[in-house]
């Protein structure tokens, strides 16, 4: 029996040793014929394989629908949700929720996102910003052009927050500053109000470089916005900061239409 079993055993591994000699036979022959052909083999592989981590990458991303709404209360952002998704004025008042619903893109692929209004008082803002930034394909951060002179520094302390929390995400959404409010004769124009939450923002960052954010502690997001020794400025961030100008009232009162195209553009342009 034990004849038998070593026979078996030197006939397993001469089968395996001969399987290997014949791969090294093979490897050798490719080189002899054609120098090139394992290394057009190896970089078709690498072709492969970046395909198949972009195509994880890509789902991922895509898996990520949901638009956040934000900024303080009475910026606009209850009546903008309403504005993008049923195109009505309707009466709003300060929400201690979340709202959310499905909103269809106007493009060619016909896409849809997930629009959240998040309340905007200050004791539950970043609550709920912490509940909803992982799911986040984009952020919207609504400001009130008419009251921005007088609100800058609330405006700047809670956007200084959702950008860093923004920065700390692993796939970084798209980020929107929406001047809203246009439509009121006292508004302040987008390019005003980002050069001035420039300047907010570059006070901050020196007051609060070592504020925590609503990350857990152990975590190594970044707790500094802008380069170090520089004024701060949107350009800066490793996210894209684009400003637009908007009105979810309209010109006309309240039955006019809201003049909102800039933003459905710009929810078209990320979907």
């Amino acid at each position: 029996m034990a004849s038998e079993d070593s026979r078996r055993m030197a006939n397993g591994g001469s089968v395996g040793g001969a399987f290997q000699l014949h791969l090294d036979s093979l490897r050798q022959e490719l080189q002899q014929r054609d120098p090139t052909l394992l290394s057009a083999v190896v970089a078709l592989l690498a072709v492969l394989l970046t395909l198949v981590f972009w195509k994880f990458i890509r789902s991922r991303r895509s898996s990520q629908r949901a638009v956040l709404l934000v900024g303080l209360c009475d910026s606009g952002k209850t009546l903008l949700f309403v504005r993008l998704l049923t195109g009505l004025y309707r009466d709003t008042q300060t929400s201690i929720t979340d709202s959310s619903a499905v909103y269809r893109v106007n493009n060619t692929r016909a896409t849809s996102l997930t629009l959240i209004d998040l309340p905007g008082h200050e004791s539950l803002r970043l609550q709920f910003l912490e509940r909803f930034k992982a799911s986040a394909r984009a952020v919207v951060f609504v400001v009130d052009s008419a009251a921005f002179q007088r609100e800058v520094k609330d405006v700047a302390e809670f956007l200084y927050q959702v950008l860093i929390d923004s920065m700390s995400l692993k796939n970084t959404p798209s980020f929107l500053i929406a001047c809203n409010k246009q439509d009121i004769t006292m508004a302040k124009s987008a390019k005003l109000i980002q050069q001035q939450l420039e300047k907010e923002l570059n006070t901050l960052r020196v007051t609060r470089s070592a504020a925590p954010s609503t990350l857990d502690s152990s975590s190594t997001a970044p707790t500094q916005l802008g380069k170090k020794g520089k004024e701060f400025e949107f350009s800066q961030l490793p996210l894209k900061v684009e400003f637009l100008e908007c009105s979810a009232k309209g010109g006309r009162g309240d039955a006019g239409s809201a003049d909102i195209q800039d933003l459905e553009k710009w929810l078209a342009k990320i979907a």
